[in-house]
């Protein structure tokens, strides 16, 4: 099968579903779920990370270093800080042969 096919039934699979969500934004929300939708984001990034940081048998570099990132976002609310330190604690663990 030839590539164009394949990527015409993809963009029929994907485009009907974001033309639905972008065709959403007008849309009015009742309070309870927006507050729902506000922890969405947390609940992904958790799903994403936590498996990777348990799983890994790096677990004992992993974990300080994901803490001390998760500590300073909290605390700073700054992105950028929250992954820089959370690599500093990582890089610092290694080098003490944790």
């Amino acid at each position: 099968m030839s590539p164009l096919p394949i990527i015409l039934l993809m963009w029929l699979a994907t485009y009907p579903a974001r033309l639905l969500g972008l065709s959403l934004g007008s849309l009015r929300l009742p309070p309870f779920w927006l507050a729902f939708l506000r922890f969405v984001p947390v609940s992904v990034f958790a799903a994403l990370i936590v498996p990777d940081v348990l799983g890994s048998p790096e677990w004992p570099r992993r974990l300080p270093a994901a803490l001390v990132g998760a500590g300073l976002l909290w605390r700073t609310r700054s992105l950028a800080l929250g992954i820089l330190g959370g690599f500093v604690a990582y890089w610092l663990a290694r080098g003490a042969g944790l």
